[in-house]
């Protein structure tokens, strides 16, 4: 069954990871999308471990879905190439800077005029009307922005240090793929093709500033900046006596049911511990008191107790153990698949489940200039003009 965008033409201009994983995001959904990369390819093909040169395992988990056309922007030819196909296409998505896409005569206005209805979608570092519009931008430099390492260093670490995920990558490629899916349905509605700009620093704020915005929420101000629970030093898989177990006792139902299971039921009558507002007000207190617990028992026997009384717990996992979940292969979430050049590899599941129009792996993530004949041959180039684009640099194509 076809997926919910089967039918949608996507140029994906984008490289490294925010702007291939929001790509990635809308092919599993069924769009056709047609990786656009230069001659040497986007730079996280050449990310070590991988089998094979240029098929880097990053990549692998970001372009799966997707057909490849390798392409030197820079050159007449290429960019004809791309507005031809730009006139059959729903959506161009890219990640370079706009003055970029300016000097390389790819603005909106340009797609606009050989597309009216296209819908043109920036992802990069800030938005384009303050003074950091020009400023380059990569995951570390915007969590820095975004205050990230502060929060750690405030909740206890030596040293500011940045998330060991790319948060703002992978959270702002999110938000591409659902600006993308709305913009769709606008043009549904009105028939009307439309710019639309995704900025990182923005976005990540969003995901930071929900909570830390905190006092300063209130004008004038209320407490101070920075969510407290979130920020105690003992927010943290807790110590067992042979490992680690994550746990949270939030409500007053889960400190009762703690409380007892600890012989200290009568620490309710405590008026640190006696509310919801009198504990969010003393996180430091309540969560001390869980960790000093937490060391007294093994994680075999926390977790049987507290899933016992109800209390959210979860074993702290591994990269390895995540791989071997007993949950993840009970749905199928890791799933091996024979890739042409790369042998065996292991897929990801579409993170969302659906009674109808189910998203599926449909292609493997492509060679560089896989499909760059097929590609051009449906912009209507003639066999000719794809091997003269091909012997002169325009173009690349797979061996």
């Amino acid at each position: 069954m076809p997926g919910p965008l089967d039918g949608v033409r996507i140029l994906d201009l984008t490289t490294v990871v925010m702007g291939p994983y929001a790509t990635q995001i809308l092919a599993d959904f069924g769009a056709d999308v047609i990786k656009v990369e230069a001659p040497e390819g986007d730079v996280m093909r050449h990310v070590w471990p991988f089998r094979n040169p240029g098929m880097g395992h990053s990549f692998l988990n970001a372009n799966r879905n997707k057909r490849s056309l390798a392409l030197d922007l820079k050159r007449p030819e290429a960019r004809a190439a791309l507005l031809a196909l730009a006139k059959n296409a729903d959506v161009l998505v890219y990640n370079i800077r706009p003055q970029a896409m300016a000097r390389l005569e790819l603005s909106y206005e340009a797609l606009r005029e050989a597309n009216a209805r296209i819908i043109y979608v920036g992802c990069f570092g800030y938005s384009q009307r303050g003074p950091y519009a020009a400023k380059a931008a990569y995951d570390d430099l915007i969590q820095g922005a975004a205050g990230i390492p502060w929060l750690f260093q405030k909740q206890g670490a030596e040293m500011p240090r940045y998330a060991p995920v790319l948060v703002a990558d992978r959270s702002v490629g999110q938000q591409v793929a659902s600006a993308v899916s709305a913009a769709l349905y606008h043009r549904e509605k009105t028939g009307k093709g439309q710019r639309v700009d995704v900025p990182m620093f923005e976005h990540l704020l969003q995901v930071v500033l929900g909570e830390h915005l905190a006092g300063l929420t209130f004008e004038p101000q209320v407490g101070e900046p920075g969510y407290a629970r979130l920020l105690v030093k003992d927010r943290r898989p807790y110590r067992t006596k042979d490992g680690y177990v994550c746990a949270l006792i939030y409500n007053d139902k889960q400190w009762k049911a703690f409380l007892g299971l600890i012989g200290k039921s009568e620490t309710l009558a405590d008026p640190r511990f006696a509310t919801p507002e009198a504990r969010s007000r003393n996180f430091d207190g309540a969560y001390a008191l869980v960790a000093g617990e937490m060391e007294k028992r093994t994680t075999a026997e926390w977790l049987a107790a507290l899933e016992a009384a109800d209390i959210p717990v979860q074993r702290m996992n591994g990269l390895a153990e995540i791989v071997a979940d007993p949950h993840l292969a009970a749905i199928g979430y890791f799933r091996e698949v024979e890739h042409p050049s790369e042998g065996r590899i292991r897929s990801m599941a579409v993170p969302s489940e659906w009674s109808e129009s189910e998203p599926e792996y449909r292609r493997h993530a492509p060679r560089l200039g896989e499909h760059t004949r097929e590609l051009l041959a449906q912009a209507g180039l003639t066999q000719e003009a794809i091997e003269a684009m091909l012997a002169g640099g325009a173009a690349k194509a797979a061996d």
